[in-house]
């Protein structure tokens, strides 16, 4: 037998994805790549890997078994490379993080300069509601995890890095009566809400109980992303953190709606279980973040201050 490391990374991915176009997406290859390369690893063995039925492709109980041996072989090759840098005195290892949904407009930006300086890290960012981002932190398997609403079940330490706020958004802009209360004025209007377990979805629940308000409910979407494109598409409104909404408020193209109690505001902070014993990568990101985060939101959130 006489396969690739290519070839190997390719049949993992299709094996984990069962799909030669979500592999070829992944992996930022073309689908015919994908396609040759499978078949060539494919024609190496005597048994099927993978089989089609229809226009789905499925793996075999034996390409299982491969699929499980490649998974192995490719973490030794990745350990090789980090025990490569480690010996060239650089960081090399894998740096683990958790965030809630609208934490992807967040993070990258507090931490692509710090993997640019150590290209021997390798990250993996889960990208979830706070309810998974809870379960993740509490079983200690990510280093860190990141929200704008600290858990109450379980001890953890901070880092804050940058305010929250949350605004009453609709693609038209509308103004409250001056002899209208807030409870009359959303009695009729469509709220949009994010899924349960969403911790938008809890502060907006929270303002909406505090204010005594009943609400004509429209949909429930699992994403703040859905959440914006059923706005834009004027399905209703929804209170939304101001940090997804950027280009979309630049473009007019969705409206911050003026209401008593909002924005409703807290903190996007970087969190870890308390006492955890942080790894070298962890306690040099923990450092990076406390020497440069005023300048990154000095450099990159300065719009967020004007609303």
């Amino acid at each position: 037998m006489n396969y690739t490391l290519n070839q190997l990374q390719i049949f993992l991915k299709v094996a984990q994805t069962q799909s030669v176009t979500k592999s070829a997406e992944e992996l930022n290859l073309t689908q015919p790549a994908v396609s040759i390369q499978l078949r060539n690893f494919q024609e190496q063995f005597d048994i099927p890997l993978t089989e089609v039925i229809g226009r789905r492709i499925y793996i075999t109980a034996f390409g299982r078994e491969v699929a499980e041996s490649v998974e192995n072989i490719l973490d030794q090759v990745q350990a090789i490379n980090f025990k490569t840098m480690a010996y060239k005195g650089q960081l090399s290892g894998r740096l683990t993080i958790c965030t809630v949904s609208t934490g992807k407009y967040v993070l990258p930006y507090f931490i692509s300069d710090f993997l640019k300086i150590h290209p021997g890290i390798e990250l993996t960012m889960d990208v979830t509601n706070m309810n998974k981002v809870v379960e993740s932190l509490n079983r200690n398997e990510i280093d860190f995890a990141l929200v704008s609403k600290p858990p109450k079940t379980i001890l953890t330490e901070h880092l804050d890095l940058l305010q929250n706020k949350l605004f009453l958004v609709g693609k038209d802009p509308i103004s409250i009566e001056k002899d209208q209360t807030v409870k009359n004025f959303f009695k009729s209007l469509p709220l949009i809400f994010r899924e349960q377990g969403s911790g938008t979805r809890q502060i907006m629940e929270n303002f909406i109980d505090r204010n005594d308000i009943k609400v004509f409910k429209k949909m429930e979407l699992t994403s703040n992303e859905a959440v914006k494109q059923a706005i834009l598409a004027g399905f209703g409104y929804s209170i939304m953190p101001l940090i997804g909404i950027k280009q979309e408020l630049i473009n007019k193209e969705l409206h911050v709606i003026p209401i008593d109690g909002l924005p409703i505001k807290s903190t996007w902070q970087l969190i870890w279980l308390k006492g955890k014993k942080h790894g070298p990568i962890s306690l040099s990101l923990i450092n990076y973040m406390e020497k440069e985060m005023k300048n990154i939101v000095d450099k990159l959130f300065s719009w967020h201050e004007n609303y």
